[in-house]
Parts: C-alpha cells; sequence; structure tokens
C-alpha cells in the first residue's frame, strides 16, 4: 500500500531554505487533503510549528500561495489547494465495508476509494470520482464526487423490530449498511420476516440511509420467502402482467391448409425429442431419414415462436424485456407465458406443430453437402428423456435405435472435428437439489452429461454455427447483412499466464503460447478429469476466459471455434433466438437493409439480462447449498482452497460442491499474511503455508442463510510446507 508523503516539520532550516521548505509543504498538506480545506489554525498545527516567527512566514506564505492561485480561499475561510485533479465516471464495486473499487472502463485500472471517500454511493452506482495523490497498491486512489444514477432503490432483507424503530439487513451482499426504518413505515411486517424495502434517503455522514417496507414477502428461512426474496433482489418479474396474459390466450392455435403450403412438410418423416425429465417445454426436435444416396438428412427443427408472436404486441415487449428463462432451483420465471412456452411452440409428441428448420444432409463423415433454412411442419413421433436416449445408446435396444446410434456416430465425429479446429472442451460440474415438499434440499446431486446430451448439444450447435455463416455469405462483398451473433473474444494473455500459474500448484503444466492456449487447455482438461482438482480448475479456467456475449460484430467464438456463431435454438426461453429467426426470414425474403444501432442496443440488453438470470440462477444455488449445509455441523468434509484473499481462504468441499470460507479472524495459531501473488498466506511465526489447491479437513462453523454464506473452520491440523522449503 502507497503512503501519503510525510508532513515536512521545517524547524532547523533558515531564510530562503526555510521558506522553501515552508510552501512545499503546505501544498503537500493541502494537495492530499482529499478536497477538504483547513483553516490556518490546523495549517500550522500539522507543520508544526511553534516558534512565532515561523508561525508569521507560514501565515504570509499561504495569503501569497492563495494570491498566486495556486491555492483557494473558501467561503468559510479555511483554505484548500486549487490543483486540477483528473474527473472520471465509473461504476461503484463495494468490495468490503471498508473500501470499494470504482471500475471506470476497459484496460483501464480501477481507482480504490476508501469508504470515508464513498459520499452516500452503494455498489452498482454510476458516480463521479476525482483522482487523488495517494496509490493503493496497483490502484490510483479516489474520492467519488457525484452520484449521477443509482443502480437500485429496492432491496430485500430481514427485519428487525425495535419498540421505537426497525433495521432492514440487506441480503445484499455488497450493501454494507442497515437501513433504518420509522414504525409508520413498518408496513405491518413482524420481526424476522422477509421484506422488500424502498429506500426513501441515502446515507450522509453519520446517519444511516432510511427506508419503507413496500411488500412482506414471508417468515425468513422458509423457502417460499427465501427464493421471493431472490427473485426480488435480481428484479425478476413475479408474474405476467394481464394484458400479455390475455395476448397469449387469444392466439388461435388451429393450422390452416394455406399456412402448411407455405413449409416444408416434414411429418411423414420420423422425428423426435430428447430432454430432461422435468422439462415441460420441447423447443427442438430432431428428424432422420436415409436417402436413396445413401446420406442422411437430418433436420434440426426449432419451435417456430416468431409466427405466434406480433412484432408489435405487449407479448413481444414482456418477451424483450424479460429476454430469457430463468431457472431457479425449485421453479422457472418463464420469457413467454405457459400457454405458448409450454402449449403452442412446444414441440410436445403426436401434435402437428410450426417449426423453423436448419436441414442438412450428410456423408458418413458428418460431412454437409447441403443444406437449407426455413419453415416448416412437423409431427414428433416420441419424447425422449435423456435417460431414456442414453439407455437405447447403451443397448442398442428399444425405440428408434438405429436413428439414435446413427445421429450419436455422426455427432461424435462433429464434436471430433470441433475440438481438432481447436474448440475448448469445458465440462463443467452442475449440481441439481433433491428436494422434498417444503422445498427443504434432501441431497445435492452432480449433473452427469453423457451421450445422449452430447448427441443433442452437437446438432444445436451445428445448426447454431451453420445459419450464422449462412447470413454472413449471404451477402457478397464488404458489407454485410446485419445479424445477432454470439460472440466469444481470445482471453487475455495475462490472465491465462496467471491460470497457469495455478494449474501448476496441482502439478499441471501448460503452454501460454497464443496459438497453442485452445490445445494446452484441453490437455488440461483431460489430465483433471475425475480429480479433485477439477471443478476448481475448470471453474478458474471459465473465469479466464472473455464472456460471451450477443452483438452485431462478427468476432467469431474462441470457445466453440467457430469464425460466426449465432443462438437460433431456443426461441422459447431466449429472445436474441427470435431476433435471429426474424433476421433469418427477412434475408431468405431478400429484405432490405436494417438497423445496426437498434440490433447492437437489443444485444446489449439480452447480455444484461442473460446477466441477470445466471447471477440468480447461482444465488438460488448457493440458498440451497447453506440450506443443505446447515444440518451437517458436526461431520468432517475433505475440502480444496478454491480461493485466497486477504480476509480469508474460500474451500469447496469436494463431496457436495458447496463453497464456504475459513475467515482469516479463524486462524488464531499464527498471524497469517496474504501473498497475492503467490496465491496463498503464510504464519508471520511457524511459517505455515496455506495455498490455493491445497486439500484440507474442514467442518461447518456456522450458516448464514439471508447472506448465503457458510463459515468453516479446520477439522484438523494439516502439515504444510514451511516458507523455507
Amino acid at each position: 500500500m502507497s503512503k501519503k508523503k510525510k508532513e515536512t516539520k521545517p524547524k532547523k532550516a533558515k531564510g530562503k531554505e526555510l521558506k522553501k521548505l515552508l510552501q512545499s509543504s503546505i501544498l503537500d498538506i493541502l494537495d492530499n487533503a482529499s478536497g477538504r480545506g483547513y483553516s490556518m489554525k490546523q495549517i500550522i498545527k500539522k507543520l508544526g510549528l511553534k516558534k512565532r516567527d515561523d508561525i508569521k512566514q507560514a501565515t504570509l506564505l499561504v495569503y501569497q500561495l492563495t494570491d498566486d492561485e495556486r491555492i483557494k480561499e473558501l467561503g468559510n475561510g479555511s483554505f484548500a489547494t486549487n490543483r486540477q485533479t483528473e474527473e472520471l465516471t465509473g461504476i461503484v464495486d463495494h468490495v468490503s465495508s471498508r473500501f470499494a473499487y470504482v471500475r471506470i472502463g476497459e484496460g483501464k485500472k480501477d481507482i480504490y476509494v476508501k469508504a470515508r471517500d464513498m459520499g452516500s454511493a452503494v455498489d452498482g452506482d454510476t458516480v463521479k470520482l476525482e483522482v487523488l495523490p495517494a496509490q493503493h497498491g496497483d490502484h490510483p486512489e479516489g474520492k467519488i464526487t457525484e452520484v449521477i444514477k443509482r443502480n437500485r432503490t429496492r432491496y430485500v432483507g430481514k427485519i428487525e423490530l425495535s419498540k421505537n424503530f426497525a433495521f432492514v439487513v440487506a441480503d445484499y451482499r455488497k450493501m454494507h449498511q442497515d437501513f433504518f426504518v420509522y414504525p409508520e413505515n413498518i408496513n405491518g411486517a413482524r420481526n424476522g420476516d422477509k421484506v422488500i424495502i424502498e429506500v426513501t434517503s441515502w446515507a450522509e455522514a453519520d446517519r444511516k440511509p432510511e427506508a419503507k417496507v413496500v411488500d412482506v414477502l414471508g417468515k425468513a428461512g422458509e423457502n417460499e420467502a427465501e427464493i421471493h426474496s431472490i427473485m426480488a433482489e435480481f428484479g425478476l418479474p413475479f408474474k405476467f402482467p394481464e394484458q400479455v396474459e390475455k395476448e397469449s390466450e387469444a392466439i388461435d392455435e388451429g393450422i390452416t391448409k394455406k399456412e402448411i403450403k407455405k413449409r416444408w412438410d416434414f411429418r411423414e418423416i420420423t422425428t423426435f425429442t430428447i430432454d430432461p425429465l422435468d422439462a415441460k417445454d420441447f423447443d427442438d426436435a430432431l428428424s432422420f431419414r436415409i436417402l436413396e444416396n445413401g446420406n442422411y438428412e437430418i433436420g434440426v427443427h426449432i419451435a417456430d415462436v416468431t409466427h405466434y408472436v406480433d412484432l408489435k404486441s405487449e407479448l413481444e415487449k414482456e418477451a424483450y424485456d424479460r429476454a430469457t428463462s430463468v431457472y431457479l432451483v425449485d421453479r422457472t420465471i418463464p420469457m413467454l407465458p405457459e400457454r405458448l412456452s409450454n402449449g403452442l411452440c412446444s414441440l410436445r409428441p403426436n401434435e402437428d406443430k410450426l417449426t423453423f428448420s436448419a436441414v442438412f444432409e450428410m456423408d458418413d463423415n458428418a460431412r454437409i453437402k447441403k443444406e437449407w433454412f426455413g419453415r416448416t411442419i412437423i409431427h414428433s413421433n416420441r419424447r425422449f428423456t435423456y435417460e431414456e436416449a442414453q439407455e437405447v445408446l447403451e443397448t442398442s435396444k428399444g425405440d428408434y435405435v438405429n436413428e439414435l446410434i446413427t445421429l450419436n456416430t455422426l455427432a461424435k465425429k462433429l464434436r471430433k472435428e470441433r475440438f481438432g479446429k481447436g474448440a475448448v472442451n469445458f465440462e463443467t460440474t452442475e449440481v441439481k437439489f433433491k428436494l422434498d415438499e417444503k422445498g427443504k434440499p434432501l441431497a445435492v446431486i452432480p449433473k452427469v452429461r453423457k451421450d445422449a446430451h452430447k448427441l443433442i448439444e452437437e446438432f444445436m450447435l451445428l445448426a447454431n454455427k451453420q445459419v450464422a455463416t449462412f447470413v454472413y455469405n449471404y451477402k457478397k462483398g464488404k458489407e454485410k447483412n446485419i445479424f445477432v451473433y454470439r460472440i466469444h473474444d481470445f482471453p487475455d494473455p495475462d490472465k491465462v499466464k496467471d491460470f497457469s500459474v495455478f494449474a501448476k500448484q496441482f502439478g499441471h503444466n501448460m503452454n501460454v503460447e497464443e496459438q497453442s492456449i485452445s490445445r494446452s487447455l484441453n490437455k488440461l482438461m483431460e489430465e483433471i478429469e475425475g480429480k479433485p482438482e477439477q471443478n476448481i480448475l475448470e471453474q478458474l479456467a471459465i473465469r479466464t476466459m472473455a464472456k460471451a456475449k450477443y452483438s452485431t460484430e462478427t468476432k467469431g467464438h474462441f470457445g466453440l471455434a467457430f469464425e460466426h456463431y449465432s443462438h437460433f435454438t431456443s426461441p422459447i426461453r431466449r429472445y436474441p433466438d427470435m431476433m435471429v429467426h426474424r433476421l433469418l426470414q427477412h434475408y431468405l425474403d431478400d429484405g432490405k437493409p436494417l438497423s445496426k444501432s437498434d440490433y447492437e442496443e437489443k444485444s446489449l440488453h439480452s447480455s444484461e439480462r442473460e446477466k441477470r438470470a445466471a447471477d440468480a440462477e447461482r444465488a438460488s444455488i448457493k440458498y440451497k447449498q447453506v440450506e443443505f449445509m446447515a444440518s451437517a455441523e458436526n461431520k468432517v468434509y475433505e475440502g480444496l482452497i478454491s480461493g485466497v484473499t486477504e480476509w480469508g481462504l474460500y474451500v469447496e468441499i469436494v463431496e457436495t460442491k458447496c463453497e464456504g470460507m475459513i475467515r482469516m479472524s479463524d486462524l488464531t495459531d499464527d498471524f497469517y499474511e496474504f501473498d497475492e501473488r503467490s496465491y496463498r498466506i503464510i504464519g508471520r511465526k511457524r511459517k505455515k503455508i496455506y495455498t490455493l489447491g491445497d486439500r484440507i479437513k474442514v467442518r461447518v462453523k456456522k450458516t448464514d442463510i439471508d447472506k448465503r454464506l457458510i463459515d468453516l473452520v479446520f477439522a484438523d491440523t494439516v502439515t504444510k510446507k514451511s516458507f523455507e522449503d
């Protein structure tokens, strides 16, 4: 941490030397005052002057510096720096109660801000700030001068009632202050209830922020109250507006002969869906037949959502606003009303359904010989669950066995080709919960991906890639048709180097040369499969990657090694897929050029909504993990240190994939110092080291449902390397 310049006490200097030192010291004091003013008396005190002549000279110098406009006199008679400070705009990341960072843009260093210099700003606010002379580590230091835009005005938390007032402790981990609530603003809440509050005044000086209760969600700790609090925290909708429901119910479900004539009719061709056991909306199906020339015709048929959703309807506005379905642990918050998502658009078996399709003629080597895109009508013969399809593949017995085995063989060839071209093989471990009737978790179960999952994945990837490539090449010349792509930038080389250092802690070496990154990452993923460090390294590898997003730019997809890629296959649950369907049909109809800025804005909105959904889904999983671990406080678990910070060690429990923290304050055998560069902490006296990736034994100390936190402690003493080793 950088230190401020020491204040000079020029007692022994004489004449010109004293004058020069005094002047320099006065400027230092005011420059480092973070914009605050000091009275003449305070300046003299900070200079440490005692002699009358020195005080007199310092006073004259202050006025001389004011005349020279190097400092300024404020209205209250105090003096402040006149130095022009750089003013920036950014977004607050309030990581600790003691400090925050302000993100000011890509490629620029975050600004470190102490709590006292935050003003009334809180996490997520857009602010103006001035850069101060001080430095905190690698980060410049700043002071927030203005809140331009509040990130949110509503919070979810638990209310604590007293006789004359109440406090609400926000669930949001980055809100570091409680909210004061006057008795008349409690709105019938009882002690310990989960509530939604509206901020009425923000914190200023030593005053707490104030709020009023606008909704009572129920008793804290109960499943319904907690899930509703997550929905409210992330601004997720609880229901569809009445007009939207009315519009969906009014849609005619009949399919006319006129409509069928416009489409390629696949109703006589073998078609089936493969989805999770609990799926209610089936938005993709595969058709299969062998052609006379021996090649295979494979249709990737996608629910034709845009046939039913008019561009000017309330349904369309709501779908755009939501932009994605959200999958919490015990419920789905759909993008479209149930009439559409589970009814009209869902490709249910034994029903005629309207679809938008990508149809491929392929040979035995999975090479595309012909392709066609357009609107179709299908009749699904069978609804497979992943488990049922997998059983057919493993036993070679059951419905459509030849079709499934052929599709699986082709999918494996597509997959091999993809990895041969540099696709990155990330198989992240996801968890699901076995819940009782009240939503209480009985078990945490890691999801297993088998060939049936990968079969569907490969054909969806193929359709997405070919649709994007078709539109990109449709218009010849440099100027291309506007389209919504799914892009994924090349990873930051510095982040990849840091990750390779981390992987080395587990004994894995990586080649970080730019042209070798994907191959090296794949080799690592193969090496760690089935090992305890698999989940940690996969998660960190994903964090190393750039984030995939929607854009009208044609930057390609690094992770999939595709030059062009889009989202075409899930319009029931993703708005960008609806945009892609409309754009593709527009170009098939030889439509005129469209507005790039309009679609870029929609792409940005969709990316933001996607992040919101992912954050809410993670929060609901974390809530269930905390709830599950709360019932196992005496059990000893094996864990892996998954993160090292100045405030403690993050530990992933191998058995349940739950992450908790051993707080630095609970490490009482020594005073541990944080070595940021080497991802470790070191005991000052005994030189004991705890580093990223270490296997340790832990038990649960306590759980906090409201904050969704698990506090862990060491279960026994683990022998570690010494610093000298």
